[in-house]
Order: structure tokens, then sequence, then C-alpha cells
């Protein structure tokens, strides 16, 4: 069952991202491989990184081009300007959508992390698999955002590492007495929970005055 929830998760969590990439390629003017790349980089960005702190070699994405695969496919069909124009149909609707994907990719991978994770048999401390469930959840994002030669969101946008921070720690607090699937959902739940909240009442972290 674990395994089974893990990779709908993943892929799950492989279309937003691969949407939100896409997404900022297209308003960067990038041709199409360009938007392939970046929707592609967002997807599977964060688990290369998680992959390579683990020991697992090679990477997940490139034993199993599925994940590739499936975000340069919806990146190819963003890009279609029939697509395009129903997701912009209004600036409101198309930013209220991006920031739906973006933080239920974020809880997917952030959990989904922490689940590979116990699966490597790494012998995991719960800092560690804090640190990979949330370098999982951001990693393709800041990847994403530096090709695109943005500030990488994580230090700008509201709650957002910090959501994926708190849900990798429900995580490995509930893992011991609820099992590994009920966890993940916790995960998945509190990273959700909290973006939305800090969306609707303009939380952010302090910065200089």
């Amino acid at each position: 069952m674990g395994s089974d929830l893990l990779f709908v998760l993943e892929i799950l969590g492989t279309v937003a991202f691969a949407f939100s990439g896409a997404m900022l390629a297209i308003e960067k003017k990038m041709d199409i491989f360009g938007v392939a790349i970046l929707g592609m980089t967002t997807a599977v960005g964060g688990g290369i990184i998680r992959d390579l702190i683990l020991g697992l070699n090679p990477p997940t994405a490139f034993v199993r081009p599925v994940y590739a695969l499936t975000a340069i496919a919806v990146s190819i069909i963003v890009f279609f300007p029939f697509v395009r124009n129903a997701v912009n149909r209004t600036e409101r609707f198309g930013r209220l959508l991006l920031f739906v994907l973006d933080t239920v990719g974020l809880g997917l991978f952030t959990a989904a992390g922490i689940e590979t994770a116990f699966s490597a048999n790494v012998g995991a401390s719960p800092f560690l698999l804090i640190f990979v469930g949330v370098v999982t959840g951001v990693g393709g994002g800041v990847m994403r955002d530096i090709f695109a030669r943005e500030m990488p969101a994580i230090f700008v946008k509201h709650f957002y590492a910090c959501a994926s921070l708190l849900g990798a720690a429900a995580y490995t607090v509930t893992v011991s007495f609820l099992g590994h699937d009920p966890a993940m959902l916790v995960c998945i739940f509190t990273v959700i929970t909290l973006r939305i909240l800090a969306f609707r009442f303009k939380w952010n972290l302090p910065r200089p005055k």
C-alpha cells in the first residue's frame, strides 16, 4: 500500500509542479523546448536533490523516466494556446490556479520525500527526514526560479518553506503511532492548510525594515 500511495503522490506532485513551471516559462516568453525543460526541472528537480542526499544513484528520475516524461507531456499541453487561454481567462483565476497547484505540489512532494528516505533504509534521524522532505518540496521550485532568473520563492513568498517544514515535522511526529500512509496524509494536510491560512491572512515571516 505504501509504495502505491507514494507513486500516486509523486505523479500528482509532478503534474502540479510541471504545470507551474511551464506557466512561468511561458510568462518569460520561452520557446516550447524551454517550457518543457522548465516544467520538467520544477517537477523532478527536488527529487533529484533528495536522491543525491540519500545516496540513491542514479536518481529515480533517470531510473524511472515516467516522472520526467509526465512533466514534459504536461508542459507541452500547457504550451498550447487554447489551454493557456483557458487558464488565463482572468488574471485572478490564473494566479489562484497557480497558487493551488504550487501548494498541492509542495504538500505532495514534502510527504513523498520523507517516505522515500524511510524506504531507502538510511537509518534516518528526524532531522534528516525533515530536511529531505523540505528539500524535495522546495528544490524544484528553487531550480525553476534560478533558471527563469527570478528570486527563489522560498525566500520571499509568504510562509512557503515553513509550511513544508512544519508538514515534515508533523509526519515525523505521527508516523510512529499512525503508520506511514496516514502520516503522509497528515503531512499533506498540514502543508496545504498552512499555505491556505497564510494566503488568506497574509502571514509573512519578519523582514528587515
